[in-house]
């Protein structure tokens, strides 16, 4: 089967079973563009939180489908390759979190979204790029905060606003990947370019960057940026986006330690191909499960993150 003729199969099913698409930026682009909505870690939380599809199929890996399974219990959640893990997920153990939170009591537990469901059920609110450092300031300056799992996130939160929170000592491989000497070489061949860069990066990566932002954030900042070339320090997944949006300027992704292997794609968002999005709406499968008693407290932090992120206007 084509391309044409799977999307044109997909288009089928998600109408006859009353489905909808969403789709993580860092997919590839043919996903994008069948999806019925494509958006950053809140934004996919946001539009599982809303729909009132019968089917959920969350293009993205196996954590944003649990965040839509806890936050619809009732509907079916599905994902094209149950396989499609986290790297920063995998980095933080449950079992290992609680301890590091038993350790510190009296902490606030602030979480990334980039987490397991039973890290989330121990967590006081959870957060994602978008509105961490937004969330982190409406809390009392002396408050004594947890942040976990990305290391790299929350010291770039903390250099920015002054707090001196937690960490965990976890990181995105594909974000760690990036190499400083190569941007800074790609700089000098492209001196009008600007660097833009997610704050999952190293600290030496945000420093020479012009822009530090979420994956929708980066976006906007092309769009509204009137520079015409910029080296994207992020999963290259979202190029595609923005040169849809900006089809007149250039995005050069920023290369990696290892040249001989594509590093700033994340392979566990590759696993998900339009024919597996095809068979999983087909067969309804593989399917998203969470446990009852974990899903009624992963739910609480994260009804608090979209709250809070309504209140900020996020």
């Amino acid at each position: 089967m084509n391309n044409n003729e799977l999307i044109e199969n997909i288009n089928k099913l998600r109408t006859e079973k009353n489905a909808v698409i969403l789709a993580h930026y860092y997919q590839t682009g043919d996903i994008q563009d069948v999806a019925d909505y494509v958006g950053d870690s809140l934004a996919l939380a946001q539009w599982a939180a809303g729909t009132k599809a019968d089917i959920i199929v969350v293009c993205g890996v196996h954590f944003m489908g649990e965040t839509a399974k806890i936050l619809c219990p009732s509907k079916t959640v599905l994902v094209p390759d149950i396989s499609a893990g986290c790297s920063l997920a995998d980095s933080c153990p449950a079992v290992e979190f609680a301890a590091f939170v038993a350790a510190n009591p009296g902490h606030t537990v602030i979480s990334y979204v980039n987490t397991t469901a039973a890290v989330k059920a121990i967590t006081d609110i959870v957060v994602t790029s978008t509105n961490a450092r937004q969330i982190v300031e409406s809390l009392p300056p002396d408050a004594p905060i947890i942040f976990g799992p990305d290391r790299n996130l929350g010291n770039y939160i903390n250099s920015i606003t002054g707090r001196k929170m937690k960490l965990w000592d976890g990181a995105c491989h594909v974000h760690e990947q990036f190499s400083l000497e190569k941007i800074i070489a790609l700089k000098s061949l492209h001196p009008e370019a600007l660097i833009i860069a997610h704050p999952e990066c190293k600290q030496p990566i945000i420093n020479i960057s012009d822009y530090v932002g979420s994956t929708s954030a980066l976006l906007n900042y092309t769009v509204a940026s009137p520079a015409l070339r910029f080296i994207v320090a992020t999963e290259s997944g979202v190029i595609h986006e923005m040169q849809k949006r900006s089809p007149q300027k250039e995005f050069i992704p920023a290369p990696p330690n290892d040249s001989t292997c594509a590093c700033n794609e994340c392979s566990f968002m590759r696993l998900n191909t339009l024919e597996k999005l095809y068979k999983c709406l087909r067969d309804e499968a593989p399917r998203i499960e969470v446990d009852e008693e974990t899903g009624r407290r992963a739910i609480r932090p994260i009804e608090r993150m979209l709250e809070l992120s309504s209140r900020l206007g996020l």
